[in-house]
């Protein structure tokens, strides 16, 4: 008897809110982006780079940013010592 009542209840919390979620308008672009700045922004360009970023993240586990960071610390460290080896 327990176990159909947890059932039960289980069914009730899905289908509140699944009615939650079409009562509130919420688009499945939305409810994945939550928490992110792709659902703030309307301008086309954001979404387009967040986009890419989100891509980018699932390959390679690191932000557009992250490496322009790295290339730049790279390229920037690699010139410094070439500049400080001509030195000598």
């Amino acid at each position: 008897m327990m176990h159909f009542k947890w059932i039960r209840m289980m069914m009730v919390v899905l289908i509140l809110g699944t009615i939650l979620v079409f009562l509130t308008a919420c688009s499945e672009f939305a409810l994945l982006a939550s928490g992110s700045s792709i659902a703030i922004s309307q301008n086309t360009y954001v979404k387009a780079y967040n986009g890419i970023d989100v891509l980018t993240i699932m390959n390679t586990d690191k932000d557009i940013k992250t490496h322009i960071y790295d290339k730049g610390k790279t390229y920037i460290y690699d010139r410094a010592l070439g500049t400080i080896g001509r030195s000598r």
